[in-house]
């Protein structure tokens, strides 16, 4: 040992000496790549991803075009610049050791006409400074007054997210999952569910749509505020807009493999490419089979997703693209994954399960069918058609209790019935954007149609009930799953529930002081068809005007303001058959986002007040433990604050971090007593924290890291009744994992609820006298091995 001691300063001289000579070693056989990109009309490529084609190192140009790849070992390379729907701009380069190349690119798409190159090719950063075609809008994001955070393609890969059941909220302020059946999200932002969008069309139905398979994803784009700038409908706090992946114009592929806990396996695989030597036939293909168990007894789920994508160039400025997506999803009884007790929340282990191994499985598939023409007249004026039909099937049945044994509070009385369900969703929008100038005034137009039909049919009507279970000591095992009668058609058996809207929306940004001051000025006429089988049906119309300024305080900071309101059908109907009004929002909001390091990261503040009319309450007076009614006079006022911060805050340091404090009571209501609590489902304070650090040179280049946590503190349940209005406990998860890639092999693995915490969300439901919750898995892992081709 004393000779150890002894010898211990020498080897660390000699460690450092060998570190330092490798890493000089290293430097001097290396060189570096720099340059600028414009658009055709000199403008700065902001957001591009450029990329070594032998080395499968891609970086992003910043806000001024600039982009830098340092170590970059001396030898002649590809630079790519890829570009969707046209020819990729490629240059060769040679790089000198010690030296750094100059490559400048000008590429022929205007400023306009690069969104969707950036959006559908740029897969290599946290943040994005623009939103996809599909929500309309022309500006870069932090010039548009509104709060819109993007979830990426490779933030969702770096998480491994398979689904939007899976932590896709986490990467947004104030954005949580609510409780509910494992079919679909149930996302809550600002105090209300927020709507499900894809492409830009409005996909939300009662309980829908089928959670989208990320392996079809491109990104996810959330919006805080009404929707009518979508020209759709769409709930006062919000939307979640999923872009599903396009053809980019490059031959180019991605195939996966999964293994994770609970017996969970899963691949998947990307095609992209032309289909014609002349480049005009684009194709996608993504296809993505899973199958795993669970951390609950007799669970399940077993999915496939099939989406492909045709577009065709007719010339360089019309295109029609065609999008066929298929998803099927297998999992036991709907309700399966809730705990019930007499006492409070944590009495039972996350493996308790209410269903039996014998139950028929739940079967739900959605398919869908997407359809878009777009016409550049020139480099400022764009007409776009689309329509969308989707098709939801589920067959299966529920499970629900009755309540506890009145002698008994171990022994839960057992209960459920058939689910089936078809759905219909029809959807037509037409719009054009453009661009003018009168004078010194600047003109950004947006003006369209939008239409909407939904049918939906569910068949409950057939009840059945199991052996009663002790919770604390259960036995399972049934002779046999019950039967219903199907031999009669959906839509014969079913309650039919409808609803269509056509809206009319027009809206000028217009630009002052050389575009540094901005004010938008929009409105939208929509007109509203709800009903019932036993109603029959209520038509309402109104005028929703918007209002918004923005200012740019110089190139990378910007404030704004906007006054927006919401028009949206409440679902189902009174004690007497009749249907409810529409529900009503208006939102007030103060914003600020500034781009740091030239875009490297960004950040974005924004303060609001929602006030939403026409709410449904408890109907007290004419619900029963059987039955429960709803009426439509309450309102709700939410008041908040928000912060998100995403990018690359320091060399190889990835970020998303947010905070969210939200304060959302209930301002009228049937029950005073449920005046001044706070609203269902909302939680008031929220912070996410995800960290990813990247090697990029010496011998641990392709190394990654990341850690990560959501911390909820004021969690109110789904839902609230006069008899309990207490919150949630603390929410706490801590995740993280190690991925290495090695030119087109990419490893990740990730690690979820480290600490191994018992995670849930619930409530309390008075009907039946007894808490429910739905409990999160323990520490769990996933690995992806994926190659790129």
């Amino acid at each position: 040992m004393k000779y150890l001691n002894q010898q211990l300063p020498l080897f660390k001289l000699l460690l450092c000496l060998f570190i330092l000579t490798t890493a000089t070693t290293f430097a001097q056989s290396t060189g570096s790549l720099k340059g600028t990109i414009q658009t055709s009309d000199n403008k700065p490529a902001e957001g591009v991803s450029v990329t070594v084609k032998e080395l499968n190192r891609t970086t992003i140009a910043d806000n001024n075009g600039v982009y830098t790849i340092k170590n970059i070992p001396a030898g002649n390379y590809t630079l790519i610049v890829t570009l969707v729907g046209t020819s990729d701009v490629q240059q060769n380069v040679t790089i000198v050791a010690g030296e750094t190349a100059t490559v400048d690119i000008n590429l022929s798409l205007s400023n306009n006409e690069l969104n969707q190159v950036v959006v559908l090719s740029n897969k290599s950063v946290f943040k994005t400074n623009r939103v996809s075609s599909s929500l309309r809008l022309q500006s870069p994001i932090i010039e548009i007054p509104q709060n819109i955070q993007v979830v990426t393609g490779k933030l969702i890969q770096d998480q491994q997210i398979n689904n939007m059941l899976e932590g896709v909220t986490r990467n947004v302020s104030g954005a949580t999952r609510v409780e509910h059946w494992d079919n679909y999200a149930n996302i809550t932002m600002r105090g209300s569910q927020v709507a499900a969008f894809r492409n830009g069309m409005n996909v939300s139905t009662t309980w829908g749509p089928l959670t989208e398979d990320m392996s079809m994803v491109e990104r996810i784009e959330f919006v805080k505020g009404p929707a009518g700038f979508m020209l759709s409908n769409g709930n006062p706090s919000g939307f979640y807009n999923v872009v599903t992946k396009k053809p980019s114009g490059r031959n180019k592929g991605e195939a996966s493999l999964s293994l994770g806990s609970y017996g969970m396996y899963r691949g998947t695989l990307d095609l992209d490419g032309k289909l014609t030597k002349d480049g005009k036939l684009l194709y996608r293909f993504n296809v993505m089979g899973e199958k795993k168990d669970s951390y609950r007894d007799f669970d399940f789920n077993d999915r496939y997703t099939f989406a492909p994508v045709l577009k065709y160039l007719f010339t360089d400025k019309t295109s029609v693209t065609l999008e066929y997506t298929q998803q099927f999803s297998k999992v036991n009884a709907i309700g399966s994954n809730y705990v019930y007790a007499k006492h409070g929340y944590e009495e039972l282990p996350r493996s308790f399960t209410t269903s039996e191994k014998e139950l028929d499985p739940t079967q739900m598939l959605e398919r869908s069918l997407l359809g878009i023409f777009e016409h550049n007249f020139n480099d400022k004026w764009k007409v776009t058609a689309q329509g969308s039909y989707l098709n939801y099937e589920q067959e299966g049945m529920s499970l629900w209790p009755s309540g506890f044994d009145p002698t008994n509070d171990a022994i839960l009385k057992r209960a459920g019935g058939n689910w089936d369900i078809l759905g219909k969703i029809y959807v037509g929008q037409a719009y054009i954007n453009g661009q003018a100038q009168t004078g010194s005034v600047s003109h950004k137009i947006l003006s369209g149609i939008d239409m909407s039909d939904k049918t939906y049919y569910h068949d409950w009507s057939q009840s059945f009930t199991l052996p009663d279970l002790d919770i604390y000591n259960p036995v399972h095992g049934i002779p046999a799953s019950p039967k219903f009668d199907r031999s009669k058609d959906m839509e014969d058996r079913g309650v039919k529930y409808y609803n269509n809207y056509k809206g009319f929306y027009a809206q000028d940004e217009l630009g002052f002081l050389d575009n540094d001051f901005r004010l938008t000025l929009a409105g939208r006429y929509t007109i509203l068809k709800a009903g019932d089988v036993y109603s029959g049906g209520s038509k309402n119309e109104k005028f929703t005007p918007r209002i918004g300024l923005s200012y740019s305080i110089d190139k990378n900071t910007s404030a704004y303001f906007v006054r927006d309101e919401s028009f949206t059908e409440n679902y189902g109907s009174d004690w007497q058959g009749k249907s409810f009004n529409p529900q009503t929002g208006t939102n007030l909001e103060l914003g600020f986002k500034k781009d740091w390091l030239n875009g490297k990261w960004n950040s974005t503040f924004a303060a609001y007040q929602i006030t939403t009319d026409n709410v449904l309450t408890l109907d007290a007076e004419h619900s029963t433990p059987a039955k429960q009614y709803s009426k439509e006079n309450g309102q709700q006022k939410v008041k908040g604050f928000e912060a998100d911060i995403r990018g690359e805050i320091f060399k190889n340091l990835d970020v998303v971090l947010n905070y969210a404090f939200t304060e959302g009571k209930t301002t009228k209501d049937t029950d005073p007593n449920m005046v001044g609590n706070q609203i269902p489902g909302s939680t008031k304070h929220i912070q996410n924290t995800w960290l990813h650090y990247k090697v990029d040179n010496g011998l641990l280049n392709g190394l990654g890291l990341s850690l990560g946590y959501q911390y909820q503190i004021g969690r109110a349940p789904w839902y609230i009744s006069p008899d309990n209005t207490t919150t949630l406990p603390d929410y706490f998860r801590l995740d993280g994992g190690v991925s290495y890639q090695i030119k087109k092999v990419y490893i990740n693995l990730i690690v979820n609820n480290l600490l191994n915490k018992y995670l849930y969300s619930g409530g309390y439901y008075s009907y039946t006298d007894m808490y429910y919750w739905q409990a999160e898995a323990g520490t769990n892992a996933r690995v992806t091995v994926s190659y790129k081709f």
